[in-house]
């Protein structure tokens, strides 16, 4: 009987027990993970730079000093009081631009990695928590799609399906899962092992309510690592593709397209307020959102929580 017993092993536990235990897994208080995460200068001082960044973008309307389409009677002129970032080739104000700009690449990156993690974070749940031939069909479509170079393929798709910003984060969207799903399906294979997941088996609970609501909070601290730099690697791609004429078109405001009309040499060495600002707004999202990554991964890794 007792050997009986040991083979069943958890569903031979009372069922406060299993319950008990099917509770286990639970996020620690959020104050600790706060902690962790201040210790990271630059990831906050990067929190800030995206917080300001994303309220420009929202009130951009109200902030921005002019229409970003506006013509004015300045063509080409540095900084002034009037445009404290000059104007372009055709008179319409930097600064507004940039601002307005902001709305593209948050937009961009935010949705297209929404879209990415929503469908990878569904087959990765159903690949690694029922395996077989499941399993085996789903890592089939997902090796396929990761065989191709991704930027040719982003190429490939933006030239076929026409620029534009809905079409741009569609595309980044839909091509981004792979990684995503492989990532979730890693996470499952060694959760759905552990006894509080046996125990919600044993207790009978129905699958989704075993995915989304035990396994999939449980596999959040990894996919929400890979999103941060899912993002910062969206607002790159969205910049690529409008500097090469496949993204976003003017006069929408774009920071890749910002720099698509400064690559002549003429702007280049007589007009840097053209290319300097866009590169600059650049470089500080992708690294402020890089370096908030960086935090995330060593706030939610189990080996610094006391």
């Amino acid at each position: 009987m007792n050997l009986f017993k040991r083979y069943l092993g958890v569903r031979q536990q009372p069922e406060a027990d299993l319950i008990a235990i099917a509770s286990e897994g639970e996020g620690e208080p959020k104050g600790a993970f706060w902690r962790r995460f201040r210790k990271h200068k630059l990831a906050v001082a990067g929190l800030f730079v995206i917080g300001i960044m994303a309220v420009c973008a929202i009130f951009a309307p109200w902030i921005a000093p002019y229409h970003p389409s506006a013509i004015t009677d300045s063509f080409g002129e540095g900084p002034t009081w009037s445009h404290l970032l000059g104007t372009d080739q055709v008179g319409r104000d930097v600064l507004s631009r940039i601002i307005f700009a902001a709305r593209v690449s948050l937009s961009v990156g935010i949705g297209s990695v929404l879209i990415s993690a929503i469908i990878g974070a569904v087959l990765g749940l159903i690949s690694g928590y029922f395996g077989g031939w499941i399993d085996g069909v789903i890592m089939r479509i997902t090796d396929m799609f990761m065989s191709f170079p991704y930027i040719m393929l982003i190429l490939v798709v933006s030239s076929i399906v026409g620029p534009g910003l809905k079409n741009i984060i569609l595309i980044l969207g839909l091509l981004g899962w792979p990684g995503v799903a492989r990532l979730v399906r890693g996470s499952v294979l060694s959760i759905k092992q552990t006894e509080y997941i046996k125990a919600s088996v044993a207790l009978g609970y129905k699958t989704p309510r075993i995915l989304f609501n035990h396994i999939l909070p449980n596999a959040t601290a990894p996919l929400l690592i890979y999103a941060t730099s899912g993002v910062a690697g969206a607002i790159l791609d969205e910049a690529a593709l409008s500097f090469l004429g496949l993204g976003v078109q003017p006069p929408t405001a774009s920071w890749g397209n910002m720099l698509a009309s400064a690559q002549s040499l003429t702007v280049l060495t007589d007009k840097p307020w053209l290319w300097v600002a866009p590169g600059v707004m650049i470089v500080l999202c992708v690294l402020s959102i890089n370096f908030i990554g960086d935090a995330l991964r060593d706030a939610m890794d189990p080996k610094n929580r006391k």
